[in-house]
């Protein structure tokens, strides 16, 4: 399970996208492989649902698809479909039982990509949902550019998809243009027109996905749409790591990920995308549980609490403590005491003044073998 065990707070569902909506950011395809081996481990760190591609793509994957479905794993297995009947029959063949209908929502999408107004939009919503359905599928549908539609335009839509057996909306922030409150106000306003659960889906593009995820959340989505490492399109989508801890941490929800396997997810995705997981990245970058503030060890090294919100063994990390610019006395006798070094003050704040001076001309934390060598100098000591 999640941080958040508080079996009253709401259950959130999590939708992964990787790799889908993931594998559309620039440069980044996955191989069949890829695709089975990371769905093993989203099944593996607890996600509710898998959204596994876009069969409308061609033969090639569609055969990537149904070789996940092929998997049979505990969980649903959704392939992403435009607003055809077409692309139903490419979900079909790829052996899926689940598929997310994209709609546009905002009447600028609707004359741009489909030359039709709202009423045409509704209908043809109506008539390819009951199609998916007769084909035995279990539909959810998708509204693009939900941010900037009017809530009553999306009211329409959403009675014919409820019409024809649709039984969740994606409410889509697709250019990113949403904050927290807006993403409050908006979702709450959508639950006025519809008794479907809602799903958020956020992109990346001025930082703001995971907040407004929590945001919709907050409103009363039950769902959430996110990729591992927020991979996806232009600057990216929610990130799985983000939502999946804050929920019950800084958020009221809970979810069935189990954080202490975000982390080998994150780096498993990260080689496939061939992309380097930044070193502060929340949650699983390589420094998040790093301290090198004087300030800040001397406190952690009596309590952790003072300087740190989550407990690194949740997430089956660890605290590391470096030497370089910014280190005091309690982190460096600490360190010395690792290595079998017992040092007083005197002999502490002599050896800070030279790994300071060592800082600014090296921009590295001080390495073990480095520590060693100092002290040995300090103390008059050649071997």
């Amino acid at each position: 399970m999640s941080e958040a065990v508080n079996a009253d707070h709401p259950r959130i569902y999590l939708n992964d996208t990787t790799l889908r909506d993931g594998e559309q950011a620039p440069r980044v395809a996955f191989t069949p492989r890829d695709k089975v081996v990371i769905a093993r481990a989203l099944v593996e760190a607890g996600v509710d649902e898998i959204e596994v591609g876009t069969p409308a793509m061609g033969r090639d994957e569609i055969e990537a698809i149904a070789g996940v479905v092929a998997e049979a794993l505990p969980c649903r297995v959704m392939a992403w479909c435009r607003l055809s009947k077409s692309d139903v029959d490419a979900a079909l063949d790829a052996g899926v039982s689940h598929v997310n209908i994209s709609a546009p929502m905002s009447r600028l999408q609707m004359s741009v990509k489909l030359n039709a107004d709202l009423h045409t939009v509704a209908e043809r919503v109506r008539m390819v949902v009951s199609y998916a359905r007769e084909k035995g599928l279990t539909v959810a549908l998708g509204g693009e550019d939900s941010s900037r539609a009017d809530p009553r335009d999306i009211g329409v839509i959403l009675r014919a998809a409820t019409q024809a057996g649709a039984w969740r909306f994606r409410f889509a922030d697709t250019l990113g243009v949403l904050d927290p409150f807006s993403t409050f106000e908006a979702i709450t306003r959508i639950r006025q027109e519809t008794d479907l659960p809602i799903e958020f889906h956020g992109h990346d593009d001025v930082g703001l996905a995971t907040a407004n995820t929590l945001a919709a959340v907050r409103a009363g989505a039950t769902h959430a749409s996110v990729t591992v490492l927020g991979l996806g399109e232009r600057a990216g989508n929610a990130a799985l790591e983000e939502v999946a801890v804050a929920l019950g941490h800084v958020a009221r929800g809970r979810s069935n990920v189990s954080i202490d396997k975000l982390h080998r997810l994150a780096k498993l995705v990260a080689v496939a995308a061939r992309r380097r997981i930044g070193r502060a990245k929340a949650v699983v970058g390589a420094d998040v549980f790093t301290h090198e503030s004087g300030i800040h060890v001397a406190a952690l090294l009596k309590d952790a609490r003072t300087y740190q919100g989550i407990d690194p063994a949740r997430l089956g990390r660890k605290n590391t403590i470096v030497l370089a610019k910014h280190s005091g006395v309690s982190a460096l006798k600490r360190k010395c005491a690792e290595l079998g070094f017992d040092i007083d003050r005197d002999l502490a704040t002599a050896l800070l003044s030279q790994i300071r001076q060592r800082a600014n001309e090296k921009a590295a934390p001080m390495t073990r073998r480095e520590l060693q060598s100092f002290f040995k100098s300090a103390c008059g000591r050649t071997s």
